[in-house]
């Protein structure tokens, strides 16, 4: 494929950081919240429309994610994230991005594929964009990639799968990656979307082992923790957030996406 038609999604928390990330070149955004901590949980309705509002022309994936943690869930948990996916549809969003877990490490198929078609339900319409699913890094808390990719590819409706290869970040997990996209190759979906770890110092090295192996897109979220603008900082108060970031907020960082994509234009 043409590195020109690269997708580079990034996710984002505010709506600064969506401007950011257009900025820098950014094709579609995954919208969370919290993504400093804990890898990012449901965003509040407001936010995602706030966000479709300044930047229009943009895709959004809002992620469905009730709270940090683990990806098993509780039957409450389940019913307030049907509540949000019902919400989020309403506003139009492109898809959602979800995952969820049974105790021994599988893909709980029952509920996710419930999830799927209430997300796109499944009728026959050409004509009719379906909206997307993605199937998020709960993959890579499975016991198998493999196992977990058969899995998901018989709930039909997942678009994609967010996996850094079951490793701390996708340049671990290059050989993990290739096995998943020659799969999804073979078999015509999910599509595989790498992330964890990728930046203006890997995406080189990442774009030159998966590219041959069918690499369509790539997740990052080009953020940091930047400086806050309170000046009153009172002393040994706080709320609950480590002392690193207590007085700290997470920002992407629009040169840093800029950079990935100068890589994807420039190789």
């Amino acid at each position: 494929m043409s590195l020109q038609n690269l997708v580079l999604e990034v996710c984002v928390d505010s709506v600064q950081s969506a401007i950011s990330a257009a900025q820098g070149g950014a094709d579609r955004l995954e919208v969370c919240g919290n993504l400093g901590i804990g890898g990012g949980t449901t965003p509040s309705l407001g936010l995602v429309r706030a966000i479709q509002k300044a930047l229009p022309y943009l895709p959004v994936m809002a992620m469905i994610r009730p709270r940090a943690g683990d990806f098993l869930y509780s039957q409450e948990e389940l019913d307030v994230m049907l509540e949000d996916i019902e919400l989020f549809k309403s506003a139009g969003v492109t898809g959602v991005v979800l995952g969820v877990l049974n105790p021994d490490g599988t893909v709980d198929v029952p509920r996710t594929r419930m999830w799927v078609f209430d997300v796109a339900p499944i009728i026959i319409c050409p004509n009719k964009l379906r909206q997307a699913v993605c199937f998020h890094r709960a993959f890579d808390m499975t016991r198998s990639a493999v196992e977990a990719f058969d899995q998901i590819c018989a709930i039909y409706g997942v678009t994609r799968i967010l996996t850094s290869g079951q490793s701390v970040s996708t340049p671990a997990g290059l050989h993990v990656l290739q096995e998943l996209l020659q799969r999804s190759q073979k078999n015509g979906r999910p599509d595989i979307l790498p992330g964890a770890g990728i930046n203006p110092g890997t995406i080189r090295h990442v774009l030159d082992n998966l590219l041959p192996y069918g690499l369509k897109e790539v997740h990052l979220s080009g953020g940091k923790w930047v400086d806050g603008q309170m000046v009153h900082r009172p002393v040994g108060m706080g709320m609950g957030a480590s002392e690193e970031t207590e007085w700290h907020v997470w920002m992407t960082d629009e040169d840093r996406i800029r950079k990935v994509r100068n890589v994807a234009h420039d190789r």
